[in-house]
This record gives structure tokens, sequence and C-alpha cells, in this order.
């Protein structure tokens, strides 16, 4: 019988009963509206009659294979990203938008990862597209929606003729601590903050934006660390430098310790630092007015410096991995809470340079870390203190 609509005792919803093509129904339209019920039940019947003749595969579409495929644990990531300053979407399932599985060729990915990443090495788009796609579309197999496929990757160029000439990734290398100083001069207090952070504790930038209180032991100079990259926790030395910085941000949260401008937690997102790109993206064009070009630091910067910093000041390796959470004894796994004093020693060995001791938010950095200030604010304010 076709299907209708019914309600149920002790139910405000109408369901939907009746048999299509063989296939019997039985479903909440999840609405107490009828018109609105009644258009569900159409489409209801429209599907089931389509699926009963040409089968499910052919009305499944790569936007509802990777819903699916997400609401079954999968990442997200690279599939679909809204910015939030633009509302534009971007992402594996925007570039196949409205294409049903059946009817995804080779040449629908070559040409979507091409649009998405224009100047994107083999590798990116390895990475960033065609992984992503051939995860959602083996969970769609799985679910009997689209036939097994050997989809043909991006090769990377191959032959020692072949010269590939890219930009190095920002916060792949490390850089000095003057070159720093001036660049964290240019960023808006919070981010400016937690790069100053990074940069004197050699933390990854995931284990700095989830940092809570409790975890900070100002008087011990020492942070402990939950988990770390590696699944263990971990002691982390605080630099000296430090002190007025975490004594501030203290006093005023009680939970995370590093906020936005706007008093938000940082997403607990592991994306290179990303977090902060849009401060980091400023203090580049800033910079760049003064005629000073740095693009090469982002938030990993820290740790790399951190890292060949240690090794520059003749600190022992052993060590220098014990800070960075590379190497861990009985001793570092067991009391991750205790202070080590050799550790403490090592990561004071890290220069300051003046400028960056002589940045204007550390009057109250708790205080400016929720605003923005302007350039001239910034030179009006320095005039006067002077």
């Amino acid at each position: 019988m076709p299907l209708k609509l019914i309600q149920r005792q002790g139910s405000e919803n109408f369901y939907i009963r009746g048999t299509v093509r063989g296939q019997s129904v039985f479903e909440s339209t999840g609405t107490s509206d009828r018109k609105t019920a009644e258009e569900i039940r159409i489409q209801t019947e429209a599907r089931l009659l389509k699926e009963s003749v040409h089968g499910k595969k052919a009305l499944i579409s790569f936007t509802e294979g990777a819903e699916s495929y997400v609401a079954s644990g999968g990442s997200p990531k690279y599939l679909i990203k809204k910015n939030k300053k633009t509302g534009k979407v971007t992402g594996v399932v925007q570039q196949l938008r409205g294409k049903l599985l059946k009817d995804i060729t080779q040449s629908d990915l070559d040409q979507g990862a091409a649009a998405l990443y224009p100047t994107a090495n083999a590798d990116t788009k390895n990475r960033q597209f065609f992984t992503p796609f051939i995860a959602v579309w083996n969970h769609c197999v799985l679910n009997q929606w689209a036939e097994p496929r050997q989809w043909r990757r991006p090769r990377k160029p191959k032959g020692t003729n072949v010269a590939v000439l890219r930009r190095k990734r920002a916060g792949t290398t490390p850089t000095s601590y003057d070159r720093a100083a001036t660049f964290i001069g240019e960023m808006s207090p919070a981010a400016a903050q937690i790069m100053t952070a990074l940069f004197y504790t050699g933390m990854r930038p995931i284990e700095m934006f989830t940092l809570e209180a409790p975890q900070v032991d100002i008087a011990g100079r020492w942070i402990s660390l939950d988990r770390s990259k590696t699944g263990e926790p971990r002691g982390v030395p605080m630099h000296e430098f430090l002190v007025p910085l975490f004594t501030s941000l203290l006093e005023k949260r009680k939970g995370m310790v590093f906020l936005s401008h706007k008093g938000e937690p940082y997403p607990p997102s592991d994306d290179f630092g990303g977090q902060i790109s849009g401060a980091i993206e400023g203090a580049r064009k800033r910079l760049a007015k003064r005629k000073i070009e740095i693009v090469d630091i982002a938030a990993y910067t820290g740790r790399h410096s951190a890292s060949t910093q240690l090794v520059v000041n003749g600190v022992h390796p052993y060590i220098k991995d014990q800070i960075l959470g590379h190497a861990a004894d009985d001793m570092s796994r067991h009391y991750t809470n205790v202070p080590q004093p050799a550790l403490i020693e090592a990561i004071n060995t890290l220069p300051v340079p003046q400028i960056w001791r002589d940045l204007w938010w550390w009057e109250d950095p708790a205080y400016w870390s929720r605003r923005l200030v302007p350039a001239k604010k910034k030179v009006a304010r320095s005039a006067r203190s002077a």
C-alpha cells in the first residue's frame, strides 16, 4: 500500500507507514506539522521508489557519504571548512558538491584538487584532498553505496634532472631570538603572549593552547602536562622571563591559561598553530609596511628555535630532549609534577632580547590580552611612558 501519515497515541509527531514495492516503512517524520510531514512523506516515497528501480548506489551523493563518514567517527579535516570572517565554504565536499558517487571520475578528482590547491605540490594534494576523499569513498564501499575503485594519486616528478622549487612552510625552521622579538612585537597581545611562551618553553602549540591553570607551578618554574604527543605525561621547565606573564594570567584565570582577545578558548586542534594565523598574518603585513620581510615565523617556530638554541648554548642533548619531550626516564615519567633543576637551568640559557622585555603589554598581560590596540595608540603610549 502507498505511504500515508498516521499519529501514534502519546506522540504529537506524524509517522510514515506503508509499503513501497515490497519494502515496509514505519518511521517518524520528526514533526507535528502536517504540511511539513506530508512533504517528507512525498520525498521518502519518491526516494524509495527510485532505489527500488535503480538501486541505492545510484542515488547517494558524495556529500551524503561524507556526512555519514563524519557521523560514524571519521575526521572532517579537509573535507569541509568555513571561514569565520567571510563565511566562504571550502574543502573536498564543496568541490564535489552535487556529484553522485556513481558519477565521480578520476578527472573530477584531478580538477577538484587543482582548483582547491592551485599552487600546492603533490604531497599537499595527496594529504589534503585525495586522502580524505578516499577515506570517504572506502566508507561508502563498506556501506554498499559505491563500488571499490583504484584512484590515481598525484605523483612527485621523477628523475634527477627535475628540480622542484617551492617555498618552505612557515614554522618548519628555527629563527634567532632577536628576529623573533621583532616579529612578536607586531602581534596582537593575546597571540604574542602565546608565542612568547612557546619560545621560552619549547612546548608544542597544541600543548600551549590547551594548557590549564592547575598545570602551572609558578613558584617551582614548572609546567606539568597530563598528556603529550607521545601519549605520556611530562614536565616542562619555565624560563624566568615567563614568570610575570603566568603570574598575571593565573590571577585572572582558573581554567584555560591562554584565551583569544575575545576571551574564548582556542580550538584544541593541532593544525600547525592555525588558531593564531590571523595574528601572524597581521604581524607580517605590519612589518612589510616597514620594509621588513619576515614570513617564515609561525607557532611551531618557537619549538624549533628553542631546540636549536639549547644546542648552541651547549646544553647536553639528553637534557634538551627531556625539555622537548623527546626523551623520558623513569623519574621524569612518574614524577612529572616535580620540578627538575637541571632542566630549569638549561631553559634559562635561552636569550631574552631587550626589545622583547620592552613590549608594552608586559605592564599588565592579562588586561592587554583582551584588547587589540592600533599601532598609533601603541606609539602614543610608548611616548607617554618614556
